[in-house]
């Protein structure tokens, strides 16, 4: 019933198993090592590609990231407000921006701004009237 495992009395031979199995270890731990590598190798290269290159010059409208607004979110707010126009870039990614009513000019990080695509003679004014004023409501009453 009971099986009682046999021990291996011979110390040259447990000395030699016991040092190929260190070996064994050592070998699937640096084939760990040398797939993760490649693994991030790899993922790199994928996240790599897919970063697009900004450029910035004095004169384009840009958009800027309102980072308070993850504090404070608003479901209609947008986090890309207004169009700043750039003033100056540095090579490192500082860029210099000034708003539309040219108080004052601030730096930012170059990476919390992005291209404005639309032109300055899009806006135009858009009529406000309040939902009980409608001429949907108005008609539906008489």
């Amino acid at each position: 019933m009971w099986a009682l495992k046999k021990l291996n009395l011979d110390w040259a031979e447990a000395a030699n198993l016991r040092m190929t199995q260190l070996n064994e270890i050592d070998e699937f731990r640096l084939h760990a090592y040398e797939s993760a590598t490649i693994y991030k190798e790899m993922m790199k290269f994928v996240h790599d590609k897919k970063i697009l290159k900004r450029e910035f010059n004095s004169g384009d409208l840009v958009l800027l990231f309102n980072s308070r607004l993850k504090l404070f979110p608003g479901k209609l707010k947008s986090k890309w407000p207004g169009a700043f126009k750039v003033v100056s870039a540095s090579p490192y990614g500082a860029i210099e921006l000034e708003p539309e009513d040219r108080t004052r000019t601030f730096k930012v990080n170059g990476q919390r701004i992005k291209h404005y695509l639309g032109t300055a003679g899009e806006r135009h004014l858009i009529e406000k009237f309040a939902l009980r004023d409608s001429p949907i409501a108005a008609s539906t009453k008489e």
